[in-house]
């Protein structure tokens, strides 16, 4: 996907919530300016900041990179799906459809040897993440305390935490994440 097109479908996601840029940037943290220039097609944002204003939206990457689809049988052929890649050596590929009124999202992420893609904000209350690690070791941080997991492992946590992801070994490390979002506010 282009940046222009990212830039309107941020937007739209924003006036469709009923937001302002002021209130987008307070919910996600990111910089107004920085939404304004990301919406105008200026910039585009990394995949760190890219979820961040997902987050602040209520909404998941997937559905700021695809059309919806209707509740039906969807496949999504590699050459279809979205791939996101930040400059820091990780890359999340969307395997997920985007469908109306869902806000769930299936990643397969792979971090090269020694990166750390960062830590992302809390979703909203009531979202869950469940991560499985297909090769390597992934060191997941949530709320700051660390568990290393590694081929084969997996595990389950509540998405309103703060929760980070990185490589701490010598070879690449692969692992999918499902990811169901509430929105703000919203409980289980």
């Amino acid at each position: 996907m282009g940046i222009d097109e990212l830039g309107r479908r941020i937007k739209q996601e924003r006036l469709r919530r009923g937001m302002t840029l002021e209130e987008l940037a307070a919910a996600s943290g990111v910089s107004r300016s920085m939404l304004s220039e990301v919406e105008r097609n200026g910039r585009m944002p990394t995949v760190a900041v890219l979820d961040r204003i997902a987050t602040g939206l209520g909404t998941t990457i997937a559905r700021l990179l695809r059309d919806e689809h209707p509740p039906q049988t969807t496949v999504l052929r590699r050459a279809e799906q979205d791939v996101a890649r930040d400059p820091a050596g990780w890359e999340r590929r969307v395997l997920s459809p985007v469908l109306p009124g869902v806000e769930f999202e299936l990643m397969r992420t792979t971090i090269e040897a020694h990166v750390d893609a960062g830590t992302f904000t809390p979703h909203g209350a009531g979202s869950r993440e469940y991560v499985a690690v297909e090769s390597g070791t992934l060191r997941l941080t949530l709320d700051g305390d660390p568990i290393d997991l590694h081929t084969g492992d997996s595990a389950f946590y509540a998405g309103d935490r703060h929760h980070g992801f990185a490589n701490p070994a010598d070879e690449p490390c692969v692992y999918y994440l499902a990811m169901d979002v509430a929105a703000h506010g919203e409980s289980p």
